[in-house]
């Protein structure tokens, strides 16, 4: 399969994304498309790669396809709010034991935060964030459900963090839950396929690149750390 990232222009509301998508399904080599009026991107995911020329003949006249190189932002740019976030998490831990060395406490909450925070991205559009998260997520792939509970798991580890309610257990169904995931990024990274990262829900249009396998790294040598 193959899957490709395009920019349309027109689409203002979910009745545009809609229509997006039925034309672009009415293609034959087209297995889905889904589109995002607030990014005004469309997944495509095909049998082979659908030329420019394909696309636009597929769109309603209402809708343009723009050229992608003009339209997207500098991988720094789509990749900021993923870093703000980030610092932000590690700005409140060190606020949090700026009188204190306890690495373990301090390991807790920011893992913590982050499952917390990133879980609520995810909640403001959950049938986004499944629909996306299944491109490249093994699990979410085979069991389509588990991309729906996905975000309820990483609410509840949260919680557990926060709370230093930390047996081996939750550790290790912390390094199930990222590893699983990390081993669809490297597959993604490998291949070198365009495609939007769901870690962030699908608010925010955030592409998978290698920032995306050290965020997990980092999660995985924690929970790693903290096994006793």
């Amino acid at each position: 399969m193959n899957t490709q990232i395009i920019y349309v222009e027109g689409m203002t509301c979910t009745g545009c994304e809609q229509s997006v998508k039925e034309a672009l399904e009415a293609v034959e080599e087209i297995n889905r498309a889904t589109p995002n009026h607030k990014t005004g991107t469309v997944e495509i995911v095909s049998r082979q790669r659908i030329s420019d020329a394909e696309i636009t003949g597929a769109l309603p006249k209402k809708y343009a396809l723009l050229n992608q190189s003009s339209k997207q932002p500098s991988k720094l740019k789509q990749l900021f709010p993923l870093f703000l976030i980030f610092g932000f998490i590690l700005l409140s831990t060190g606020l949090i034991h700026y009188d204190s060395l306890n690495l373990n406490a301090m390991m807790h909450d920011f893992m913590g935060l982050f499952f917390m925070v990133f879980s609520f991205f995810k909640l403001l559009d959950l049938r986004g964030f499944q629909l996306s998260f299944k491109q490249y997520d093994p699990l979410a792939a085979a069991l389509p459900f588990y991309g729906w509970v996905y975000p309820f798991l990483e609410l509840g580890l949260g919680v557990c963090y926060i709370r230093d309610i930390v047996p081996n257990g939750i550790l290790i169904a912390t390094i199930l839950l990222l590893g699983m995931t990390t081993v669809g990024v490297i597959r993604v990274l490998v291949q070198k396929k365009q495609m939007q990262c769901a870690c962030l829900g699908s608010v925010l249009n955030l592409p998978m690149t290698e920032a995306t396998f050290i965020e997990n790294a980092i999660m995985l040598v924690m929970a790693g750390s903290l096994l006793g």
